[in-house]
């Protein structure tokens, strides 16, 4: 059995999957935030979790928002910054009494929809977080592609492409740049965003709903962050031109599929863009199947 762990800014998932990659019996639990032992902890009692529902001992797998630096075997590179420093896999593999290998979340979720979801029988999948965080991962002909110094895919820090006069220099990221298309396109810049103009404080799922609802200052807020979306994927189209691009995240839920490709087209360096960008089939069962699929089938 293979246990899949997606350790989330929000939230810890837990879920248990059998040969077929069917999830078995999945458990959440809050992120302990900015609690590093705490964090240890919670994952490991939602591993005791899913054994006991199951009666089995599982082979565990963690998404998380970073990477292993190849340097130092810490983390690296997370939003997540409690982690950054630590030696995660060895910490939980300690508590845990068992090997435990980590994937940066994204490419978990790459990984589960390059195999049997919106991106199976694809060549190229493109795969997209945007949630707390803005991260991607990419899959070739079934396989990850982590890079030379593990951090392919990351395009959330990348500077947004074409920015404006009131986007130039861009908010503070935390990895110490500004203008980051993660500081544009993550659930707390959408929610500044709508703070800008109206003086109000939404979250990113209920500026959608006020925008459905005729709130014209949140349907600007959406139509504004669209066009930042479209023109971070174009630069991704320009680069690696995958054939498929899957969206994931709790944000990935409000984005308009319908008009994006034409977005997209504005900004691309080409005559015509054939991309289609779609929602995960996986929902936000992604990372956690991804997760657990570090592991091979026993």
């Amino acid at each position: 059995m293979r246990i899949g762990i997606d350790l989330g800014g929000t939230k810890i998932e837990a879920a248990a999957l059998d040969a077929s990659g069917a999830i078995l019996v999945r458990h959440r639990a809050p992120t302990p935030a900015g609690d590093y032992a705490g964090t240890l902890a919670t994952i490991a009692t939602l591993v005791s979790f899913v054994e006991a529902k199951t009666g089995r001992r599982g082979r565990v797998g963690v998404a998380m928002p970073g990477a292993v630096s190849l340097k130092t075997g810490l983390i690296k590179n997370a939003n997540s910054t409690v982690l950054n420093g630590k030696p995660l896999d060895r910490d939980l593999g300690e508590l845990l009494g068992r090997p435990v290998r980590l994937e940066n979340d994204a490419n978990c979720l790459a990984l589960s929809e390059a195999a049997d979801g919106a991106g199976a029988g694809a060549r190229v999948v493109f795969g997209v977080i945007l949630g707390t965080g803005v991260g991607g991962g990419l899959v070739v002909d079934g396989r990850l592609i982590s890079g030379r110094n593990r951090i392919a895919g990351e395009w959330g820090h990348n500077s947004l492409p074409w920015p404006e006069g009131a986007e130039r220099p861009g908010p503070a990221c935390y990895c110490g740049k500004t203008g980051c298309i993660e500081t544009f396109l993550s659930g707390a810049a959408l929610a500044r965003d709508y703070i800008a103009r109206t003086g109000a404080t939404l979250p990113a799922h209920a500026i959608a709903a006020a925008a459905r609802a005729g709130d014209a200052q949140a349907d600007q807020c959406l139509n504004l962050y669209q066009d930042r979306l479209a023109r971070g994927l174009a630069s991704v189209i320009n680069v690696v031109d995958p054939d498929v691009i899957v969206l994931g995240g709790g944000l990935s839920n409000i984005a308009s599929y319908d008009g994006l490709p034409a977005l997209i087209a504005r900004y691309a360096f080409s005559d015509g863009v054939e991309t289609p960008v779609i929602r995960a089939a996986h929902g936000d069962s992604s990372g956690v199947r991804g997760a657990a699929w570090l592991w091979p089938a026993a």
